[in-house]
């Protein structure tokens, strides 16, 4: 096979990641972090471009990558139009919806502006996007909610979600799509995907709609009070889209989003910090229990990943109340730096059937 180096650009809301892969070894792996004083200049997450960019480049001068040897820039997708599962070469298409930030903001619209940005002054590099957030693979059961008015919108972690569930069928000699499984994400934001002979036909809306609350996330919330709450002339929309997303879960419980300290006071037997961990965990449950449906029963294996997976306290909590449903996995942590770069691996080898995106 031929062999390729491949740069993965991954922007979150306060860093930027950055790895340089050889196949599928990395050569250069490095995390920028962005203070909070830096990013406050700036009006908009993508007027933030210009100043990621200029950083990746001079991390990637001082490790002293050879810009020209690269073949693919893969960057991470952001909120674009709902597309399938797949590798996106970046067109004019996806660069204007990524640029205006019409059907959302987020950090990981730069990845592929930047990614196509580098490629463009390179003699043999093409950009790519890979799975991003707005993968849609949902049945149409599950788009139908319970007013015409208003649609379920699929967000998720579909990078890290499609990536672990094809390691783990690869684990076990069996291909991703002859497989049902429930994928569970859990970091930032928690989302529980039934996956259904690889299309991902059931997913809670991770970004600011349902599921379990998570560190910073409300998830689901009781509508009726809800709607009252948006009503009562004491908050703006801003100031309720920040409860939702961002200033909810235990951030909004407990004055941290930082899991790890949280499972700290619990040990040390703070009942209230427990309380909130244990719900957390027993809303993620239920979350899974309510896939098992979607995928009639048959559930091949639920797969746990994410940051807050390292806990083994809060992953326990969670597998004593689903294991009847099917065999649990634990993957912690979520490489999706390497997700990114075997996504562009295996478009560059011809493995995948690159997408156009419009």
């Amino acid at each position: 096979m031929e062999d390729f180096k491949i740069l993965a650009i991954n922007p979150g809301s306060t860093s930027t990641k950055i790895a340089v892969y050889f196949n599928t070894t990395p050569l250069f792996v490095k995390t920028i972090r962005h203070s909070t004083e830096e990013l406050a200049g700036f009006d908009k997450i993508t007027d933030q471009y210009s100043f990621r960019k200029e950083i990746i480049y001079q991390e990637l001068k001082d490790a002293e990558v050879k810009l020209e040897d690269l073949k693919a820039i893969v960057g991470r997708g952001g909120i674009v139009k709902p597309i399938p599962s797949g590798v996106y070469e970046v067109n004019d298409a996806l660069i204007r919806d990524l640029k205006h930030s019409q059907l959302g903001e987020h950090a990981s619209n730069l990845g592929g502006l930047i990614a196509y940005d580098i490629a463009r002054v390179l003699p043999n590099a093409r950009a790519f996007i890979a799975d991003p957030v707005v993968v849609d693979e949902l049945c149409d059961y599950a788009r139908v909610t319970g007013h015409p008015l208003l649609k379920k919108v699929s967000i998720f972690h579909a990078l890290n979600q499609k990536a672990i569930a094809r390691e783990h069928a690869k684990s076990i000699m069996r291909n991703y799509e002859d497989m049902n499984l429930i994928v569970v994400h859990l970091g930032g934001g928690i989302s529980v995907g039934a996956h259904c002979k690889g299309k991902v036909i059931d997913v809670n809306n991770a970004l600011d709609g349902d599921g379990p609350f998570s560190p910073e996330r409300s998830g689901t919330l009781p509508a009726g009070e809800l709607t009252k709450l948006c009503f009562s002339g004491k908050y703006t929309q801003k100031e309720v889209m920040k409860m939702i997303l961002g200033g909810g879960g235990l951030a909004a419980h407990l004055g941290t989003n930082n899991a790890y300290d949280v499972e700290q006071k619990v040990i040390a037997g703070d009942e209230h910090y427990k309380l909130i961990f244990e719900a957390m965990a027993y809303h993620v449950a239920k979350q899974i229990g309510s896939m098992a449906p979607v995928l009639n029963g048959e559930v091949d294996g639920i797969l746990i990943t994410g940051g807050i997976a390292h806990s083994k306290l809060f992953v326990n909590l969670i597998i004593q109340r689903v294991f009847r449903i099917g065999p649990v996995y634990v993957y912690p942590g979520e490489d999706e730096m390497r997700a990114l770069s075997m996504n562009g691996l295996m478009a560059l080898r011809g493995e995948l059937e690159l997408k156009i995106y419009q």
